[in-house]
């Protein structure tokens, strides 16, 4: 698959210590400031997400194109586009997009784990019982930037950069502000 000049692929997930992400469909917990965050960083991008996770959010996420894929040929949820395949969803990504965000599930993660430029880890300090897991972080990536984010449901935020040739990290990081 062919990757698109200046468009950054970046998958953003939370995940368990025990890399759990889901549990019967759902994400297992609920941390205000993490969505917060992933508000901020996805507003005004392309989303591509599974059948399955764009059902548990049941509805397109506003101030962003919302491309769902799917192998059902007659799925058509209003207000998102609808792909068969990562490389179909990709290429509906608009000419000016400068990151799209993979947002699950747990098959497209691994699906596009192999074309992504960034990932946005954010890791819950818990072990839950779930049947979906984030993948491995290939060895090609490194971290970039941390964040520790206090509080009532403390979580860390990591971004991942995939090395370049001559082991450059893309400089590009984005700011990140929690709350």
């Amino acid at each position: 698959m062919k990757k698109r000049p200046g468009m950054r692929i970046s998958l953003i997930v939370a995940m368990a210590e025990n890399r759990v992400i889901g549990r019967g469909g759902s994400i297992p917990w609920k941390i205000p400031g993490e969505q917060k965050m992933f508000r901020r960083i996805t507003l005004g991008h392309t989303l591509i997400m599974g059948r399955k996770t764009y059902e548990d959010i049941g509805r397109p996420l506003p101030d962003r194109l919302n491309i769902i894929i799917s192998r059902r040929s007659d799925y058509q949820p209003a207000g998102c586009l609808v792909a068969g395949s990562l490389e179909n969803a990709l290429a509906l990504c608009p000419p000016e997009e400068t990151e799209a965000f993979i947002i699950g599930g747990g098959e497209l993660f691994r699906e596009s784990i192999r074309l992504a430029d960034r990932i946005y880890l954010t890791v819950v300090p818990v072990s839950v019982p779930g049947d979906t897991f984030f993948p491995e972080i290939p060895d090609s990536f490194a971290v970039s930037a941390s964040e520790h984010v206090t509080g009532s449901s403390p979580y860390v935020l990591k971004i991942y950069d995939r090395v370049r040739l001559g082991g450059e990290i893309d400089p590009c990081l984005k700011k990140i502000v929690t709350t």
